[in-house]
């Protein structure tokens, strides 16, 4: 195991979960603490921000929203160099496992998560990541003695390599989300589409358009974005009750936590509400999130009652909001097509958990439960070897039998050539 860019003093202390003193010059020194002033940690994440370069997902507009209520045992990974912070990482202690910009309780995390990870200095992103989750792992665990357990929902492939270098890991899944990158003008957009996809969306388009003009409505004052949230929640629940699936507002933080996230994010210009409409009728509302030139598909709700053959309302609201960022966004603006389904997990457990360091009062316990397992092993090895065994013994009598036939049939042969 490896650590980039960190000095030892700096990780022993790291590992002792204590302040450590002033850092050396040229090194990080890392601190794991108790949150005990969230006003205070909100001035020093926004601060760190124009610094690093991270996603809506890591910045305080959604760390910081509803806080205090998804983070019930808050603590803080807090890299600090030449007296400047140089990263940071917020975790919910649950017994013995830290949860990476997540509360671990799933009511609470239905919210989704993506591209999460510590939040670091432009350029430092690999060495600051494994020195912070290795700090958070050596954090005091139960008695002092065992390492801690990290669970990272929604991370990118990078930070789930710098995972590696701090323990194993189990991945719960992982699943592509694409992109387009919106350098080229619309006439190009569509011609690097494949032909079925131009096919689909033009015919679509063709039945809206017959219906009326295909406009794109986007929310600018708090009430509206409410007003098109609310749009948005009814068609997505009727969507997926008709599917037999509870949808994601039926859990109520879902709504309260997104009418939190809204207030705090639109003003800032973070926040894209879109209602696609063709003439008096609502094809559909998209909840998408702006940031560092980036546009994230987030939510969705769409009309299919009124869609009929060759109406596919995804696929118009999904254009309109592409033409919508070239328009309104920079050069260079990264259009990600991402949704709830994308999201997963990675776990990173300590190596060993069976030696000679565990507590002698908790030794016995995890030893009974390891010989528990080897004797379940142990009767489906033995079941499997004497279902094997039978097998083979029936295979063999079968063989037997045949090369008995074999020779009688050769016999009656050769008894007939000498007659």
């Amino acid at each position: 195991m490896t650590t980039l860019g960190v000095s030892r003093p700096a990780l022993a202390s790291a590992a002792r979960g204590q302040h450590g003193s002033a850092a050396q010059e040229g090194s990080s020194e890392i601190t794991v603490s108790d949150v005990v002033d969230v006003v205070a940690l909100e001035a020093k994440w926004r601060d760190l921000e124009p610094r690093a370069n991270p996603s809506l997902f890591q910045s305080w507009t959604w760390t910081g929203c509803l806080a205090r209520e998804r983070f019930s045992s808050p603590v803080l990974v807090e890299a600090c160099q030449d007296g400047r912070t140089v990263a940071l990482a917020l975790f919910n202690r649950r017994g013995r496992t830290l949860h990476l910009g997540a509360s671990g309780d799933p009511a609470l995390d239905s919210i989704y998560i993506e591209y999460n990870g510590v939040m670091t200095e432009s350029g430092r992103e690999a060495e600051l990541t494994v020195a912070c989750l290795l700090a958070a792992r050596r954090a005091p665990g139960l008695r002092g003695i065992l390492k801690r357990h990290l669970i990272l929902r929604g991370i990118d492939t990078c930070t789930a390599a710098c995972a590696a270098e701090a323990g194993d890991i189990w991945y719960d899944r992982s699943l592509i989300s694409p992109f387009v990158a919106l350098t080229d003008k619309e006439p190009d957009f569509l011609n690097r589409r494949s032909a079925n996809t131009r096919q689909q969306l033009r015919r679509s388009d063709r039945h809206y358009a017959a219906i009326g003009g295909i406009m794109t409505e986007r929310a600018e004052t708090l009430s509206q974005a409410y007003e098109y949230l609310d749009e948005l929640r009814m068609l997505h629940q009727r969507s997926w009750t008709a599917r037999g699936e509870p949808g994601a507002f039926s859990n109520p933080f879902f709504g309260r936590f997104h009418h939190a996230l809204i207030a705090c994010g639109l003003p800032r210009g973070e926040i894209d509400l879109l209602r696609v409409v063709a003439g008096p009728r609502l094809i559909g509302v998209l909840y998408n999130f702006r940031y560092r030139e980036r546009v994230l598909a987030y939510q969705s709700g769409f009309d299919y009652s009124g869609a009929g053959r060759h109406g596919k309302p995804g696929l118009t609201c999904h254009h309109q909001a592409v033409q919508c960022a070239m328009a309104l966004g920079p050069p260079g603006m990264i259009f990600w097509r991402e949704t709830i389904a994308t999201s997963g997990a990675s776990r990173i457990r300590p190596r060993g958990c069976i030696g000679s360091r565990l507590d002698p009062a908790i030794r016995p316990v995890l030893l009974r439960a390891a010989y528990a397992v080897s004797l379940r092993r142990g009767r489906r090895s033995r079941t499997h070897r004497a279902s094997a065994f039978r097998r083979d013994r029936g295979k063999r009598a079968d063989a037997q039998r045949s090369d008995a036939a074999k020779s009688i049939n050769l016999k009656l042969l050769m008894d007939h050539k000498l007659c």
